[in-house]
């Protein structure tokens, strides 16, 4: 197996292209090999099988798709209120359609890993992971809302993000800076 981190990377990213725009089944090393631009062959000798680059494109897209520590710490200046809640989940709508690729391939991902018990293990323990760490982020942040009021918000929000990216004419005749307001003031309590 070839050992260079960054050519493993960048096949990755390419692959993560790859779902977002042909699917899973779209996913193969020659895929992968074209949209990074490498000579053919070369994803074979990153990944041991299509499972591998499954499993490892699972790992990678959470790392993509977070915001780094200083947008975090920019965004939860203001005082932790339901108001700052409804920005905070703007700013994930916002940030999932910047990532609009990361997330459509976390999709393809999710449906994948009802086939794949290795891609399902990994998007297990990384969206277990990540959740705990956005739960105790919530609770120890002071934001209003318990963790079970947390986890509401995570679902509905993540039926929204779902809806907007795959069927936007479903809502379209709503304003997605409403909706989200919507769903914050009704699962939020004030403080």
């Amino acid at each position: 197996m070839a050992r260079n981190p960054e050519r493993r990377i960048a096949l990755v990213d390419a692959a993560i292209e790859v779902l977002a725009h042909e699917g899973a089944r779209g996913l193969t090393f020659r895929a992968v090999d074209s949209k990074a631009g490498v000579p053919a062959g070369t994803a074979s000798n990153y990944f041991a099988s299509r499972d591998d680059l499954f499993t490892q494109t699972g790992a990678r897209i959470y790392v993509r798709m977070t915001p780094k520590p200083e947008e975090v710490d920019d965004a939860m200046r203001p005082a932790p209120t339901r108001e700052l809640y409804v920005e905070l989940m703007r700013w994930l709508v916002r940030r999932m359609t910047v990532e609009r690729t990361g997330y459509l391939a976390l999709l393809e991902l999710r449906l994948e890993a009802t086939r794949r018990p290795a891609l399902q293990a990994e998007l297990n323990r990384a969206i277990r992971a990540d959740l705990e760490t956005n739960r105790r982020f919530h609770l120890d942040s002071g934001l209003p809302g318990d963790a079970d009021a947390f986890l509401v918000i995570y679902l509905a929000m993540t039926g929204l993000l779902l809806e907007h990216f795959t069927l936007p004419q479903v809502l379209a005749d709503r304003d997605l800076d409403d909706l989200v307001e919507t769903v914050v003031t009704r699962i939020i309590p004030e403080k």
